[in-house]
């Protein structure tokens, strides 16, 4: 864990969260990923929610829908494949800086299909400062 002051040193410079997403029971028979082309969602698409907690107060993005999203899924997902993905970039320089995921009811999926078992791990990444 980092102390206070060594979290404030390193976010003064580039930083970014990854996501691992994997099933743990497969093949995925309902409710798959879906994770949205970075390349088809505008600044409007992004909506601020407040996250409450009875300490403090955070802030994270939900998506609004927009007819030029292109969303992508990973159906019948395996325990030998993964998702890793970048959920957000500090850099704001020619890069996708957030990455809108989510699972959804998949109208193919038959009823009495199990249900999804899956594990999502973030870390993040510290870059060096530019030179």
């Amino acid at each position: 864990m980092l102390g206070p002051e060594e979290a404030e040193r390193r976010l003064k410079h580039r930083f970014a969260f990854f996501n691992l997403w994997r099933p743990i029971v497969g093949p995925v028979l309902s409710v798959p990923l879906t994770i949205c082309d970075a390349r088809t969602m505008t600044p409007a698409d992004w909506v601020v929610a407040d996250l409450v907690y009875t300490d403090r107060v955070g802030e994270i993005y939900n998506v609004a829908h927009s007819p030029g999203q292109r969303w992508c899924y990973f159906p019948r997902m395996t325990t030998d494949e993964v998702l890793l993905f970048k959920c957000f970039d500090s850099a704001t320089h020619d890069r996708a800086r957030f990455t809108a995921y989510t699972a959804f009811d998949d109208p193919a999926t038959w009823p009495g299909a199990p249900p999804r078992e899956s594990i999502e791990t973030r870390v993040v990444a510290f870059f060096p400062p530019e030179t």
